[in-house]
Order: C-alpha cells, then structure tokens, then sequence
C-alpha cells in the first residue's frame, strides 16, 4: 500500500506563476541558468540554481550558494511572490504539449514506501549529485522540484480529477517554449480520503524522472530522523514532493545516440559488422524514425538506414536485454564500437528525443560520425524493469513536457 498524502503548498502568488515557473535545474548548464536568470528574474532557478547570483569564480557547489537559495526563498515569501496555502490539500496539474494533456496528482510520498520499494526505481544515481540535492533542501528546508511519479491509473482517480478540472484553475498559463500549464486545489475533505484510500490499494509506484532529487529527499528525511529521535513519522521531513501520473497519460520520447568514429573501420567494414546481428536497408536522406520495437535507425555518411535486429537476439525474456537501447549496446556499440561503458565513454553522446532527428543531422555534419535513432521505450517496459528490481541502461527514456520546479514547494518543518 502506498502512502500518498495531501500537504500545506507554499506556491506563487497567481499573477507571478507563470513568471516563477522554471525547467528542472539539471536540464541546464551554467551559463545557459544564467542567462535564463537574465532574461526572467523571476524564475525560480535563480533559487533553484543560486550559483546564477555570483560570479563564475564561485564554484556552483560551494555553501554560499546553498545559503544564498536559502536567503532568495524566504525572501521572495516575505515580500509575497509566494503564498502558504492554510489547509492539507492536493493539487491537480496538467501540461498540454502540441494538444496532447497529461494531467498528475501534486501529493507527498513516503520515505518510507522508497525504502521498501513500494516506491520502484529503474535507474542508478550518482553521489555528487545527490550532495549537490541534499544540501539544497537541507538548508533551504524545502522540497522545491517535484519528483515525477507514474502508477497504474485508477478509475476512481481519474474520475475526481475529471470533476475537478471543470472547476476555476488557481494557474492556467503558457511558458515560453509553448507548454500549456493549468493548476487545481483539491480541499474538499470528501475527495482527498477516497483519494488516500485508493492508493492504500495501490503496491506499486514508480519512479519515471527525478531519480537524483528522489534519493536527496529521502536522505534529507533520514538525516533528520537521526537528528530527532523521537520522531513520529508524522512530520513533513518524512514525506517527499511529488507529481503522480496514471500510466495511460505519460509519453516517452526516445533517446538517440551518436558516436564519434567508427572503432578504426572504414565504412563498409562497419556495415558488414552491423549485418551479423541487424538486418540492414539503406534509406535515403530522409530523417527515419522506427517504425516498430526492435528496429533502430542510423545515420551514416548523409544516409539514413533501417537496423531491425534478427530474431535471435529479440528473443530474451529479460527485461532489460529486450529493450531497444540494451539490444543496441548489446550487439552493435560495445562489439562493434568498442563502447564498454557508456556512462563514461566520451566518444557517444545522447540526444533526447524531444530535440529532433535533425539534430542528429547536425552532430553527424559536425563531431559526430555515426548516429541512431531509437524507437521510445514503453511505460510498460519500465515497469517490468522496475519490478524486477533491475536498472535500465543509462539514458533509455525521455520524459515530455517536464514539470516546472517553483510551482509546489513543500516545507520540511
């Protein structure tokens, strides 16, 4: 059973929300927050990313930051960008990308279900990300960039949800690169316990994005378990800020590869290499997007290709050597490239599918000699993965739209 409980949300002022907004911290570098910090001194990553506030001589992890993002919040509560809502509520946000809406649930989960793994993680993380995480909520004493949480969908959630979207939205905005974002308050008392109830019922939730942000909270909440032995298990520091969505709602995006040489072969020498494990069809020059599981598309020379793996390397029941992205490191990047690890190797880099096959045209014109698109990974597949305890490969999926940091901030005391 899944503990998912309603929160008091520290949340803009309405005429601000659209202003304070901002793409997760991590999906910028540097110089690219800072010049976002520039163009809207609103937007929350000035908080988010509160090296932005210095010079570049200040390194981005050094504790003045910290304290800086510290300072920025209560300062921005106190002169009223910000609003703490009186009541335990949940939220319902929905983004509409090109038409398409997929609408979640603004809620707190539990440090303890991601212990027992009622919360399912798919992916490794990495130390010096999570200090980088921790130290932010820790001294902000905040949650300030949700946690994207995906379950199998609930008729009966669904259907409050409906009724409440047809209610007057707190937000209903559109940013800059063309997402729709609209915001309800569930504070009906009614609504909330059959919510709490339903998920009672749930065993399973799983982490689709934010697996950094994710370990960060639940070591903050450890933390201060140790520093408060006699805690209850009641106080905000053991509850972590999340989105949750129905299964059915979420799209993934596929994430492309592309590698620098060829391993030392010539060209033909490399095609004859991928033809042991792939069935190869020249294209054209026309950008190719697979059509179905277990075909890749490959850019070569100006020329697109089809790669659809022989049947006898589709045939694992694991399920994580059945992904697309393990077939392809499996048989054609490690034995053929020579790419052993691609979490280290600087000869492959990853393009998210929301930047298009014409950046893989780019690359490849540019620093790159060979790229492949992928088909997307299925919500289906990273479930079986997630349930079988096991990690997918690095990079194997592309969430779209991603959720905007400074709309929900969950206070830890």
């Amino acid at each position: 059973m899944a503990i998912v409980r309603p929160f008091r949300c520290i949340r803009p002022a309405k005429e601000f929300a659209g202003r304070i907004a901002a793409l997760p911290y991590d999906v910028y570098s540097r110089s690219e927050a800072k010049q976002e910090v520039e163009r809207e001194p609103l937007s929350f990553l000035r908080i988010d990313r509160a090296e932005t506030n210095f010079d570049d001589d200040v390194d981005t992890y050094d504790e003045r930051v910290y304290k800086k993002a510290k300072e920025l919040l209560e300062n921005m509560i106190k002169d009223g960008y910000f609003i703490t809502d009186n009541d335990e509520c949940y939220y319902v946000y929905e983004l509409v990308m090109d038409g398409r809406a997929q609408t979640g649930l603004v809620a707190c989960a539990s440090i303890d279900d991601y212990l027992n793994n009622v919360i399912k993680k798919h992916e490794n993380t990495r130390e010096d990300k999570e200090i980088d995480r921790i130290k932010h909520v820790d001294i902000c004493n905040a949650q300030t960039g949700p946690i994207f949480l995906a379950y199998r969908s609930q008729q009966t959630i669904n259907e409050i949800i409906d009724k409440v979207k047809k209610e007057e939205p707190l937000y209903y905005f559109t940013s800059t690169d063309g997402i729709g974002h609209h915001v309800w308050r569930i504070a009906d008392g009614e609504k909330i316990n059959v919510i709490q109830k339903c998920f009672d019922g749930i065993r399973e939730i799983y982490i689709a994005d934010g697996h950094h942000r994710a370990a960060s909270a639940v070591k903050v909440g450890l933390k201060r378990r140790g520093d408060n032995p006699g805690y209850t298990g009641n106080e905000e520091f053991n509850f972590f800020l999340s989105v949750l969505f129905p299964h059915d709602q979420l799209m993934i995006l596929p994430y492309n590869r592309t590698v620098a040489d060829l391993n030392g072969y010539t060209e033909e020498e490399f095609l004859k290499k991928v033809e042991v494990n792939f069935v190869v069809t020249k294209l054209g020059k026309e950008p190719y997007t697979p059509k179905e599981k277990g075909e890749i598309g490959m850019l070569l020379n100006g020329y697109w290709y089809s790669l659809k793996a022989k049947d006898i390397i589709r045939c694992s029941n694991d399920p994580v050597k059945s992904l697309d992205v393990s077939i392809l490191q499996d048989y054609l990047l490690e034995p053929v490239l020579g790419i052993k690890d691609p979490r280290r190797d600087k000869r492959i880099d990853f393009i998210g599918g929301i930047r298009g096959l014409k950046e893989l045209e780019r690359r490849t014109s540019k620093d790159m000699k060979v790229a492949f698109s992928m088909y997307p990974t299925s919500i289906e597949e990273l479930f079986a993965v997630s349930d079988a305890g096991k990690l997918m490969p690095p990079k194997s999926t592309w969430f779209e739209p991603k959720l905007r940091s400074g709309l929900f901030i969950h206070a830890l005391s």
